[in-house]
């Protein structure tokens, strides 16, 4: 008999989770079902993490791989994607926005420890990855009275501090992650945005989210179905379309985001395969003509959808094609129970005279808020030939 108060045994010690290898399969069955299990998680199963990405990014190989526990349950799920270093057998790992575990667990080492060996076994000399957690946010009323020459969002006190965000971020770095973008990095730098517009929808009716909208998005929805601006679902058939617009928005706005109409193609293809509805096309037409067009994607669990990519003619904006789209995209998305609508990145610059403001300052109309998200971390696995190994790569990236 055992005493009151003395844990059995089993109870001392359990045993670490064993990463293994998933298949497809059980990879996107974790994530739609069994992500509720893998604590803060559930509402940032991040598209990036899903298995058939792997068969959108050319250049990299792909990895389904779970934590199981002692009763075989899992526990946690991640895609890793390699990228081989030119000359070398050895390959740099990468988590984009993953992994999916329970990063408020005790023994959070003891859930990196396994995916680490198991990197090295598979000829990783290095890893990077992207926790999917916040960090700090700041309200679009808060960041509109901030506005003025010079003024960052980071300069400005945030409305929120996430603290499972700060105590992850202390506990990597005490256990020797580098966060990309500081100094100590190495000059790595985040390959997904870090600060990201959000739009909360769990818990509110149609009517919160238009009055959430600020005066000009309202007036310019308005007019746009005053002018009789159709905003519809559009199948694959119509991403020539939006890749020439996408071509048109490029040279307008001064960027070049450098993805062929295949690139898109194939993720269409790979996505709603997986998953049919996980990525859909939206055009706004008016007068016969497509104005507009935007992309969306959704998550496994349904718990998040991200406007990705936007595109519109030069021609007729004063009919506000992007606004009706978008209030389309967010209508079904909060339809379809989704809890928030992602906008993506935005700039960190609060200057109205800098020209990457406008895109803030449109995003902030929808009345959402600015997350900084933890960002992506890298860490050198053990051995000097390792270090060597991930500066050439960093350096081969960077001159990509």
């Amino acid at each position: 008999m055992i005493p009151a108060g003395v844990q059995a045994p089993e109870e001392k010690t359990r045993a670490a989770p064993e990463v293994v290898r998933l298949t497809a399969a059980e990879h996107l069955a974790f994530l739609r079902e069994g992500a509720a299990g893998a604590g803060p998680c559930p509402g940032r199963v991040s598209f990036l993490q899903t298995p058939a990405w792997a068969g959108v990014k050319q250049g990299w190989t792909g990895e389904s791989l779970g934590w199981r526990d002692a009763a075989g349950r899992l526990r946690g799920a991640a895609l890793v994607l390699y990228r081989q270093l030119p000359g070398s057998r050895r390959s740099f790992a990468y988590l984009p926005e993953g992994p999916v575990i329970d990063w408020a667990a005790p023994d959070l080492g003891g859930l990196l420890a396994p995916l680490l060996d198991h990197l090295r076994g598979a000829g990783a000399f290095a890893v990077r990855m992207g926790p999917p957690l916040a960090y700090r946010r700041w309200s679009a009323r808060s960041l509109k009275a901030a506005t003025g020459p010079g003024r960052r969002v980071g300069d400005l006190l945030p409305d929120l501090v996430e603290p499972l965000g700060a105590a992850v971020a202390d506990r990597l770095r005490e256990a020797g992650w580098r966060r990309c973008g500081e100094e100590d990095a190495g000059g790595a730098r985040d390959a997904q945005p870090r600060l990201v517009f959000e739009v909360p929808l769990a818990g509110r009716s149609v009517d919160d989210l238009w009055s959430g909208l600020n005066q000009e998005w309202r007036r310019n929805v308005k007019r746009a179905a005053k002018a009789g601006v159709s905003a519809r679902l559009s199948d694959r058939s119509e991403l020539p379309l939006f890749h020439d617009l996408l071509g048109v928005t490029e040279r307008r706005d001064g960027f070049r985001l450098g993805r062929s109409l295949e690139y898109y193609q194939r993720q269409f293809a790979v996505l709603n395969e997986q998953q049919p509805g996980s990525m859909r096309l939206y055009t706004a037409v008016y007068a016969g003509q497509v104005l507009a067009a935007h992309t969306l994607l959704r998550s496994p669990d349904g718990a998040r959808a991200w406007y990705q990519t936007g595109a519109s003619a030069d021609h007729l904006r004063e009919v506000r094609p992007s606004n009706a789209l978008q209030w389309r995209m967010i209508n079904d998305a909060h339809q379809e129970g989704a809890a928030v609508y992602d906008m993506r990145g935005v700039p960190d610059t609060l200057d109205p005279g800098e020209r990457p403001f406008g895109l803030l300052r449109w995003k902030l109309g929808t009345g959402g808020e600015a997350v900084e998200m933890l960002g992506e971390w890298e860490l050198t696995l053990s051995g000097a030939v390792n270090r060597t190994l991930h500066r050439a790569m960093q350096t081969y990236l960077a001159r990509r």
